[in-house]
């Protein structure tokens, strides 16, 4: 019989982010008390899993993140570029209230493909370097658990993805990946047999957060 191993992707925590900038890859983005209590309850909630490897986005909210899984279990924790935010050329640009930087005439020339899409890195390019990370953690963490801190867009991506779903665009206000979730692949051997969501840390989340962040 095949070994189970189980790859939980999980989103940062909530950020310190007042002003409401698109932060993307941008550093100096760090969580704020709220964040950091939720990666204390996930990492609580996780604590009795049989996780046997760590793994983070280098931005600073990830890092952060991550740190309290590394301290229940004992874990050094690698850093992969392969995690990191999807790039955005809309990065450093106020947000507003909901999508209001896709309403501003200074960004149209941005938005003439969203299914590629043309203000950022495209689907395609994300999906396959998230995969090639879920599948080093899936050898790596054999017939274990592994955890891989990233962000909203790159798991949602290759979420979609495993899902068989064929069309990529798509209403980022209709992502299922909340602040501190997880998504969890569970393979047997090399095969994929399921996909999982939760929120440990649901219960504080306070409201809609940016898309992209």
């Amino acid at each position: 019989m095949a070994e189970t191993t189980v790859v939980h992707l999980m989103r940062h925590g909530e950020v310190h982010n007042p002003q409401g900038i698109l932060y993307g890859r941008l550093p100096g983005y760090h969580l704020s008390d709220t964040g950091r209590q939720m990666a204390d309850v996930v990492a609580k909630a996780v604590a009795a899993r049989d996780v046997v490897a760590l793994y983070s986005s280098p931005l600073e909210r990830a890092q952060e993140t991550v740190a309290p899984l590394a301290a229940t279990f004992g874990l050094e924790v690698v850093l992969d570029d392969r995690l990191i935010e999807a790039g955005n050329m809309l990065e450093g640009r106020m947000i507003g209230q909901g999508l209001g930087v896709f309403r501003n005439p200074r960004n149209y020339r941005y938005f003439w493909n969203p299914m590629r899409p043309s203000w950022g890195e495209p689907y395609p390019v994300i999906i396959q370097r998230m995969r090639a990370i879920v599948d080093d953690a899936r050898r790596a963490a054999r017939g274990h658990e592994a955890i891989l801190v990233s962000h909203q867009l790159p798991i949602w991506a290759i979420r979609m993805a495993a899902e068989g779903r064929r069309r990529l665009w798509h209403d980022p206000r209709r992502r299922q990946c909340g602040l501190a979730s997880l998504t969890t692949f569970t393979f047997e051997g090399d095969r994929l047999v399921s996909v999982g969501y939760s929120e440990p840390a649901g219960s504080l989340v306070k409201g809609p957060t940016i898309p992209g962040a």
